[in-house]
């Protein structure tokens, strides 16, 4: 058995993994970027090694930092967790021919499911339907114009070393397919060093269905039931579950099987995932799910295999590479009840999934449930990392009982400053189509606008925020009383010309109290009329002279309200300001300086957190003060370019 684990990885999979290993009595040892100096997956190991600066390419993405930290420390093997170099099989190599023991497929397996062109190729060889599509070396514009021409539009872009939703762009008309392309084969090549892509039909009615599957070096190969990853956003997957819903025994039994034929046919050792495209538009069936590819590692989503099996997929990842047989048979592996994760990611639904980056001055999961994180109270969440704060897993008896279950964890949680997409997965949760199972990987996009609106608070939340915000309030001996349900005083408030003036609310003669205050930065006002019944689940938190109303995953902030308005002259997209949304790094400028742009139009894409994010003109003008180039690095609400109206002289 493997005695000390060097985990070549961050986060919550570092900490997941440690999770186990301290289980078995397997040591271990962290890695660590400048940015993770303080991380918990660091404080969590029996030892730590530094290896580089914060961003990804000089750190955790360098091989040789890694294994010589695993020498260093004496470690006698190296768990890649998901992401980073987990499916690079050279570092797979590197690591076996340092002596070291790789918990992972063989190198010669992940070569031949890591390009998505070749596996495809191998999968027909075995009998594995696969989606129609095209597979070729030749990869001109002209080309891949033709065969988008042929396969017939919608068609699906992907990167052929691609993976978690990054190098994939869906094109709906040949006029937007050089574009798309573009993007696609940049993000590629900066996210896996390869811009080679395939094309894919796009299945109208898709349904994402994954089979997890297990080898050993003994030549057994065994699966342990699918997973349904539909609900995607931007191709990325937001909600997973398992079993999945409306799967009946048959087709169960035949996409299983074909997932342990395209284990067997590359001759796989450890835990993998092979991923199905299912057309649903009438229902699940045998002869409509298509290979799409493999992933040559641990799944983000596998606990919620792991809930319904009874399985901890990592012990049997430590056992198989050590040498040891799978501890199950097929025949001992069965489904019990139904499982549902939920990805929280540090981002702002309400303005494009912008990621949000800060200390988490309020972080609180709650108690009941399954959570997996690696972030903890005072952690900062930093612009180099993918945003992902936590996975939220629930168990239930039945799909009903899970899915009322993850609400409830996903209600309860209190964090700040950080956004968090809380209140979106709620809703996504709450959909009628996902209620029922009539799932597709289009149905985020097609409730879109319905699942990001803001949500405002209403009166009577004012209200209580309002007598929250005034409770921190000390002043003279003159007061008012707030009356509690039973008409006794919730507290007493002064009236003086200094607080007055100070806070600019009005106390009116009797109960009646209108008080000005900012709701979430928005100029509102609370009148405090009657008692309010204090809601026991809301959690209060004071930060200086502000209070925040935590609840169903929703943050609602409060402030005293100034006597006047902000002065003029910040930067505003009202007056044409081009405004960083969050640090990152300038990967394209698409126009000069003196350019006339119109509304709408790209004018630079950001990189952050891995993810793309383009920025348009606001509406018809021409481009002024344009302070940056591609390749630079700007700070978040840095005023990149202005858009002048074109009429202005």
């Amino acid at each position: 058995m493997i005695r000390k684990l060097l985990i070549a990885n961050r986060g919550e999979i570092a900490c997941r993994i440690m999770r186990t290993a301290r289980t078995m009595g397997v040591a271990t040892v962290a890695v660590y970027s400048d940015a993770d100096a303080k991380a918990l997956h660091v404080r969590q190991a029996d030892e730590a090694v530094h290896i580089g600066p914060s961003p990804a390419p000089e750190s955790y993405l360098v091989g040789a930092k890694i294994i010589a930290a695993a020498k260093q420390t004496g470690a006698d093997a190296i768990h890649p967790g998901y992401g980073f170099l987990s499916e690079n099989a050279d570092f797979a190599q590197a690591v076996l021919d340092a002596g070291l023991i790789w918990v992972g497929p063989k190198p010669a397996s992940i070569r031949a499911m890591g390009l998505k062109d070749a596996a495809k190729a191998r999968m027909i060889e075995a009998g594995v339907p696969v989606t129609p599509g095209y597979l070729g070396a030749d990869q001109s514009l002209e080309r891949l114009t033709a065969e988008a021409e042929a396969i017939g539009y919608p068609v699906l872009i992907k990167a052929v070393a691609g993976g978690g939703g990054k190098g994939m762009r869906k094109v709906d008309a040949p006029a937007d397919f050089a574009a798309a392309l573009e993007s696609c084969r940049r993000e590629a090549k900066a996210s896996f060093g390869n811009d080679e892509v395939l094309l894919e039909k796009w299945i109208t009615s898709p349904r994402h269905i994954e089979v997890q599957v297990f080898g050993d070096s003994h030549g057994n190969v065994v699966h342990l039931f699918e997973r349904d990853c539909s609900l995607q956003r931007r191709h990325q997957k937001v909600i997973e579950e398992a079993p999945a819903p409306g799967m009946d025994a048959a087709t169960r039994e035949a996409i299983c099987a074909a997932a342990v034929r395209a284990a067997k046919a590359v001759d796989y050792e450890g835990a993998g995932t092979i991923e199905f495209i299912a057309d649903a538009s009438e229902g699940l069936r045998a002869d409509r799910i298509f290979f799409m590819e493999m992933n040559t590692r641990l799944q983000v989503e596998h606990p919620v295999t792991e809930e319904i099996t009874g399985v901890d997929l990592v012990e049997w990842q430590l056992r198989v590479a050590s040498g040891e047989p799978l501890p199950k048979r097929q025949e001992e592996l069965s489904i019990n009840g139904h499982a549902i994760e939920a990805r929280l990611y540090a981002e702002d639904p309400a303005k494009g999934f912008l990621p949000s980056t800060g200390l988490l001055t309020e972080f609180d999961l709650g108690y009941r449930g399954r959570f997996e994180s690696g972030v903890d109270l005072g952690a900062e969440i930093s612009p180099y990392y993918d945003p992902m704060i936590a996975k939220i897993i629930a168990k239930g008896s039945s799909r009903e009982h899970a899915i009322a279950a993850i609400i409830e964890m996903l209600s309860q949680l209190q964090i700040w400053p950080v956004k968090t997409n809380a209140h979106f997965l709620v809703r996504c949760l709450e959909l009628e189509e996902f209620e029922i199972g009539k799932l597709d990987t289009g149905l985020i996009e097609r409730n879109f606008d319905q699942l990001v609106a803001p949500i405002k608070p209403d009166d009577d939340e004012k209200r209580v925020g309002a007598i929250e915000l005034l409770k921190g309030i000390v002043t003279d001996k003159r007061d008012y009383p707030i009356f509690e349900p039973d008409g006794s005083p919730a507290f007493r408030t002064h009236a003086s010309s200094k607080i007055s003036s100070l806070l600019g609310f009005r106390l009116n003669r009797g109960p009646q109290r209108v008080i000005p205050l900012l709701a979430n930065g928005e100029r509102s006002e609370a009148t405090l009329i009657e008692p309010i019944v204090r809601d026991n689940e809301i959690h209060y938190s004071r930060y200086g002279d502000n209070w925040n109303r935590l609840h169903g995953g929703v943050v609602h902030r409060y402030e005293v309200a100034p006597l006047s308005e902000r002065g003029t002259g910040h930067a505003s997209a009202a007056d044409g300001a081009i405004i960083a949304p969050m640090p990152g790094k300038v990967i394209a400028v698409d126009v000069a300086e003196g350019q006339a742009v119109t509304a709408g139009q790209r004018l630079m894409v950001l990189e952050a957190m891995k993810m793309e994010h383009a920025l348009t003109a606001p509406f018809d003008g021409v481009i002024e003060g344009l302070g940056v180039s591609a390749g630079g690095q700007v700070q978040v609400d840095a005023v990149l370019c202005r858009v002048v109206p074109a009429s202005k002289e």
